[in-house]
């Protein structure tokens, strides 16, 4: 005896409706559980990766891509569970855009609340305790540098880039100062030839990675000796 079809739609509804309360309650585990994280444990060289890709999404505002390669970072390199690295991947994306879209301090600092977010969640999962509001403003801080640049003198962004790695890493600056320097390197380099004919080649992408991977290498041991 077959069903009828509104017995049929009754089963389809009950098994969706069942399907829909474990996927609510996977999400909800997921996002509240908590785990613990080696914050100076992370691979230098698949950091630099994922910024240089996360770079060129910025620029080219892909924010779905960009979006996806935040959670991906915090997947590998934080520990973060799936549902979990979603949801502070998408406080980073926010903050990134918002700060993009600006055009002046006032309107730079409406990032920093998200910033705040992203860096209260690495912060509870993190084994360094460091402050989360002194980071995200340090962090808002080389981003405003970065886009100012003209204003400031040469080495203030390589130093400012060095203050919040130091800030995170509860390191001295002055042990970073390479990193930074690598770091601001690079975006010379990408903010240099984005104004030139041609625009940024896959050529200077690669050059912009190996700075990355220097940099972030650089970074590992000065956090781990």
């Amino acid at each position: 005896m077959t069903s009828s079809p509104g017995r049929l739609r009754t089963k389809i509804l009950l098994s969706l409706a069942a399907l829909l309360a474990l996927l609510t309650l996977w999400i909800a585990f997921d996002l509240n559980r908590t785990h613990a994280t080696e914050l100076r444990k992370f691979d230098a060289d698949e950091v630099a990766r994922l910024e240089t890709a996360m770079w060129r999404s910025y620029y080219e505002r892909r924010r779905v891509r960009l979006f996806a390669e935040l959670a991906g970072l915090l997947r590998t390199q934080y520990r973060f569970s799936f549902w979990k690295s979603n949801r502070v991947a998408l406080s980073a994306a926010r903050a990134a855009f918002v700060f993009k879209d600006g055009h002046s301090r006032d309107e730079y600092e409406r990032a920093l609340p998200h910033l705040v977010e992203f860096y209260r969640a690495i912060r509870e999962a993190s084994d360094v305790p460091f402050d989360v509001e002194r980071v995200a403003r340090l962090e808002l801080e080389w981003w405003i540098v970065h886009r100012e640049r003209a204003k400031y003198r040469e080495g203030d962004l390589a130093r400012a880039l060095a203050e919040a790695a130091a800030e995170i890493y509860r390191v001295p600056a002055e042990r970073l100062s390479e990193h930074g320097r690598l770091r601001a390197e690079a975006m010379t380099i990408r903010d240099t030839r984005a104004t030139a004919p041609g625009g940024v080649t896959e050529a200077d992408w690669a050059h912009i990675d190996a700075l990355l991977r220097a940099s972030w290498q650089s970074l590992f041991q000065a956090v781990n000796s």
